[in-house]
């Protein structure tokens, strides 16, 4: 009976520490266009994101099938020539919202610094960003951009396409979290 005590006491205080705010329908996009060509760019309504306020600590998730196209073939070339996503399926994020908190938080967005390993096609690359972080009702909305290079995750880019295809692709982050129960 102790015992059971015991384990139900570290549940709930565990429970009580490790407040999260989650989403599964986070907004990731991605532009990597040149001007007087076609726009490269893509989105995704489906990332998965969570962040431990009480740490600011923030992971996310995204399936490299799930960035649309308004080109169904440039969306073809992207999974089968560029990420390799049935080889790589996905795309991680794990990193930390510097000295986040909670209490700070209002309908106007504060800056934080963001930063975290992000990995894509196995290869892991540092990034430090600034994250504007906000509170709307219930939800805390995180949004961040930042730059990488193709090369930066072994992506080869034909010399065909080459000029076509911007040498730093910005990302862009639109997370609506709620609170995980």
């Amino acid at each position: 009976m102790k015992k059971m005590l015991l384990l139900c006491m570290f549940f709930v205080v565990g429970t009580i520490s490790a407040q999260k705010y989650f989403t599964k329908t986070g907004e990731t996009d991605f532009k990597a266009s040149v001007d007087a060509f076609e726009p490269v760019e893509a989105k995704s309504n489906s990332t998965t994101a969570i962040l431990k306020v009480d740490t600011g600590d923030l992971a996310a998730l995204l399936f490299m099938k799930s960035f649309h196209f308004k080109v169904a073939l440039m969306e073809e070339h992207f999974n089968e020539n560029y990420m390799d996503s049935d080889k790589f399926p996905k795309a991680t994020f794990r990193g930390k919202l510097k000295d986040f908190d909670m209490s700070d938080l209002s309908s106007t967005a504060k800056e934080y610094n963001l930063s975290g390993t992000l990995t894509v096609r196995g290869k892991a690359k540092e990034i430090e960003t600034t994250a504007k972080v906000s509170k709307d009702g219930d939800k805390i909305v995180v949004q961040a951009v930042f730059t990488v290079k193709p090369q930066d995750f072994d992506i080869d880019i034909p010399s065909i396409v080459r000029n076509k295809i911007a040498k730093e692709i910005n990302v862009t982050l639109n997370y609506e979290l709620i609170e995980k129960k």
